[in-house]
């Protein structure tokens, strides 16, 4: 087949890759200059690396070079994609500062791709733009005025030179993973840093007690089992049942391990509920030294408020807490997550797509039911997600080959339902509409392996129990994928 990938990143080129090794002429479309999705050079703000170790972040037959730290740097991340599209000759298959303007599905079910260099015809069409597509932006009272005055308001993947904090305040919004990395980016040069939260939130260390790396905790089956899946099978049913008892005191462990060592009781930093709640909607990694610039006050968090304005006293620029406080501001750099987007698709297919809330309504977060010959890749943002586009790539080859015997739509309807009712209230509606399956990475990696009829051998499984997934036990998922479509 003649099939269209929008978006380059982790999930687009995983999907070129893989299509192509099943003999489809496949055609990526990034509308910036470099592949790499949300690791590309014209987001990656100062600061960035991976949440994972390299050894867990990595396309499962292309690994890492040895010589990248164990958290890779955002540009080292970029580079990486960059030689693994160079490796496998995919670059002259993919057009770069192409943005799509719009698609549309013809009555016989193909795709036209309108681009402004013209329009072209495909059998097939995969969404592989991120869940990251647009930055959500607060505006402010008083933002006009301050502007004008020479402040800045940007987003986090916006500001990307450090030097222009230098001798400047900086007021930065949220407390997720890209608002703490900033901070302790900007920290280092700004006059005046503060973080403004209107919630604080759980944080992993990156290693516990200083030494044990938390991806033998977090990055295991036995760490996603800890939190209650939708459906609990085997030894998770037992851990949320009779044995909920020794589920809570391992969770409580690490609760008081972490307190202890961030010293967050000290800095007044406990976030309210319990350390379970690192897992309603995304897990969020301690920053490298922004605990120690908040113990030296070089950072100061101003929790539990927002910004209620923006002011200028005397030619000084200030935001204005909603707690009272007057904080003085020449840049607010907002780490405010993003808007979930597709503007190319036309009303009619979108309102076949989003559900009433405007949730995107993916069966296994890859097919929108009742639509022909359109999949989605990336849309399961994870702590695997590199490991989880490969799967929904080969997903797709299998989709597209026939080989897969799929429920009815009113059942793939019933299911998708049931999942987003079932994240919209563990995540109190923080879900990405229904795109963000943390930390339930592999649960809905296995369920496309059912789908794949290809599922891991048990002992494989007994072992990512105890011990971190490694990418590289997946490379077999392909060959037997195409050994037995004959590809």
């Amino acid at each position: 087949m003649k099939i269209a990938v929008i978006g380059a990143g982790f999930a687009g080129l995983a999907t070129i890759k893989h299509l192509k090794d099943f003999g489809h002429d496949v055609t990526v479309y990034e509308k910036v200059g470099d592949v790499g999705g949300v690791w590309s050079a014209s987001r990656t703000y100062p600061g960035i690396t991976t949440q994972n170790g390299k050894d867990t972040y990595h396309l499962s037959d292309y690994p890492m070079p040895k010589s990248y730290p164990e958290w890779p740097t955002g540009p080292q991340v970029q580079a990486y994609l960059e030689d693994y599209a160079e490796h496998f000759g995919l670059m002259p298959d993919i057009r770069l500062n192409t943005e799509v303007k719009a698609t549309r599905q013809e009555p016989d079910g193909r795709w036209v791709v309108v681009t402004e260099n013209g329009e072209e015809t495909f059998d097939h069409l995969v969404i592989a733009n991120g869940i990251f597509s647009r930055p959500a932006v607060p505006s402010f009272e008083g933002q006009e005025a301050f502007i004008a005055s020479g402040g800045r308001v940007c987003h986090s993947s916006e500001f990307l030179d450090l030097s222009d904090a230098r001798g400047q305040n900086v007021v930065v919004i949220g407390y997720g993973k890209s608002s703490c990395d900033v901070a302790a980016a900007v920290a280092e040069v700004a006059s005046n840093t503060t973080v403004v939260a209107r919630e604080i939130i759980w944080k992993s260390p990156r290693r516990f007690m200083n030494v044990l790396n938390y991806k033998y905790l977090l990055l295991t089956r036995m760490g996603e089992g800890l939190f209650k899946y939708i459906r609990p099978k085997g030894f998770e049913k037992f851990l949320h049942g009779v044995g909920k008892p020794i589920r809570n005191q391992m969770v409580g462990t690490v609760q008081g391990i972490t307190t202890r060592q961030l010293k967050l009781r000290k800095l007044g930093l406990v976030p309210e509920g319990p350390f379970e709640k690192i897992a309603r909607s995304t897990v969020s990694l301690a920053t490298d030294g922004f605990y120690d610039l908040v113990a030296e006050k070089r950072i100061v968090v101003e929790r539990d408020t927002e910004i209620a304005r923006l002011e200028l006293v005397d030619g000084s620029r200030f935001a204005v807490l909603k707690n009272g406080k007057k904080v003085p501001a020449d840049i607010i750099i907002c780490g405010t997550g993003w808007h979930q987007e597709i503007p190319f698709l036309d009303p009619n297919i979108k309102g076949r797509i989003f559900d009433a809330k405007g949730n995107f309504r993916l069966y296994n977060c890859v097919k929108p039911i009742g639509v022909q010959n359109l999949t989605f890749n990336g849309y399961n943002s994870s702590f695997f997600s590199a490991l989880s586009a490969e799967i929904g790539a080969l997903w797709t080859a299998a989709y597209i080959g026939g080989d897969i015997s799929l429920p009815s739509e009113s059942e793939q309807a019933r299911l998708t339902d049931e999942r987003l009712a079932w994240m919209e209230k563990r995540t109190e509606g923080k879900h990405a509409r229904g795109t963000n399956v943390i930390p339930f990475s592999m649960h809905q990696i296995d369920e496309l392996l059912d789908d794949l009829r290809l599922p891991i051998p048990r002992l494989q499984r007994f072992m990512e129990w105890q011990r971190p997934i490694k990418p590289s036990s997946y490379t077999k998922i392909a060959k037997r994928l195409k050994q037995r479509m004959g590809a």
